[in-house]
């Protein structure tokens, strides 16, 4: 590996495993937002159904949910570059039969939805080899500045990805597809040019008792079970994301690239906050910003549900990605600060998982929704519990409304 200079903000780079890395995570990272964005879109197309917008994300969730004991263990105990290209070359086949049905015209929902679900299954394996692979690409020395990238790479996908898609949809489904596969196909490339790293198999076998000493450990501790049920609640009642493709073309009437900018708002917002935190960090009321991050987050999902106007939405929707990124910041430091480290392997495990349940099961949650009562009072109610929640954990979680300085407690 190249030697790297003393904070240099490049040092990541200065190793050529990490640029082959890094440039392919964000061309894969890329091509999922096209990929996305293009599904949502082509199938409001096809069935004009609000559900089928909700399936996409609960497709897409089910299986890292199913494979959670599974797909850590295979990350620890085996080639980590072979099998994160192993599952991009997956997700390049998703995005071939996709584009595929598409110039066949055979665009048949439960076609697409068992091709998500395969797509589900290769970015559960891929997570965690992905979050596992950079520390073995760098020396220690630069695995902050390693992190820091992978974090910039992904923000950035995004936010420029939905965009993009849009206005690539907008020429035609095949375009996107196109692109995203051919992005995908570059992904694989770079890391089989990765020369194998270095790597440590683990020891232990990831049974269910494992998996629920991260459970235990999160129900005795209230900061810890306040902060994580707070963020899965409050985003899976507020989640409007599936719902994008009805309010583009229905509501606001802006058409495919009108799409990918309402997709990336919520990121601008996202980064704009992460930057300044970055500068200027919470050093104080932690917990209070945290349930007022929650709280806008509410506010600006009910703005967005009400608003007819395409500036008050992305507004919105800037506000929504800010202040959400107010609560990651926070429940993420906590998380992190407040579990021995014996432990945290299995916290974030958990932690991961309601992730995911927040974002994709909330999709289903408006999808569903809206194909009952429409996708206004979906989105207004969804806002309205989100509001509801942050009220309500308030009252339940006192301590971590206490919470003053994001410091580890005393134990």
């Amino acid at each position: 590996m190249s030697a790297s200079i003393p904070g240099d903000r490049f040092a990541a780079f200065r190793h050529a495993s990490y640029a082959r890395f890094f440039t392919a995570r964000f061309l894969a990272a890329f091509a999922i937002q096209i990929i996305s964005v293009s599904v949502g879109w082509q199938m409001y197309d096809e069935t004009g159904s609000a559900l089928y917008l909700g399936l996409i994300g609960l497709f897409q969730f089910l299986p890292s949910l199913l494979l959670i004991l599974v797909t850590g263990s295979v990350a620890d105990r085996y080639n980590r570059r072979a099998i994160v290209a192993i599952c991009l070359a997956v997700g390049a086949a998703c995005a071939l039969a996709l584009l595929f049905l598409t110039n066949a015209g055979l665009f048949i929902p439960w076609v697409v939805f068992l091709i998500l679900t395969v797509f589900g299954i290769e970015r559960a394996f891929m997570g965690p080899a992905v979050q596992s692979l950079a520390p073995n690409l760098v020396p220690e020395r630069d695995l902050a500045n390693a992190i820091a990238w992978n974090s910039s790479s992904w923000q950035t996908a995004s936010i420029v990805g939905p965009v993009a898609g849009g206005l690539l949809y907008g020429l035609s489904a095949t375009a996107a597809y196109s692109v995203a596969l051919g992005m995908m196909v570059l992904a694989v490339i770079l890391v089989i040019l990765i020369p194998k790293p270095a790597q440590r198999t683990g020891s232990k076998t990831v049974s269910w008792s494992e998996i629920l000493a991260g459970f235990h450990f999160i129900s005795r501790e209230k900061v810890v079970l306040g902060a994580i049920s707070l963020d899965l609640f409050a985003v899976l009642l507020g989640g409007a994301v599936a719902l994008m493709p009805i309010f583009a073309r229905d509501i606001l009437v802006l058409g495919p690239w009108g799409l990918g900018l309402l997709r990336a708002a919520p990121g601008i917002g996202a980064v704009a906050v992460a930057l300044w935190l970055a500068f200027y960090p919470i050093r104080s009321h932690a917990g209070t910003a945290m349930f007022i991050g929650v709280a806008l987050f509410g506010a600006g999902t009910i703005v967005f549900g009400l608003s007819q106007t395409a500036w008050l939405s992305i507004a919105a929707l800037m506000l929504m990605g800010a202040s959400d990124m107010i609560s990651v910041y926070v429940r993420e430091t906590l998380i992190v600060l407040w579990t021995p480290d014996e432990v945290r392997g299995r916290v974030n495990a958990v932690n991961m998982v309601f992730v995911g349940a927040s974002n994709e099961l909330g999709e289903f949650r408006a999808g569903t929704m809206a194909s009952i009562i429409g996708a206004v009072p979906a989105v207004v109610i969804g806002g309205a519990g989100t509001l509801a929640v942050a009220w309500m954990w308030a009252m339940k979680f006192p301590q971590l409304r206490r919470i003053d300085s994001l410091d580890a407690p005393d134990r």
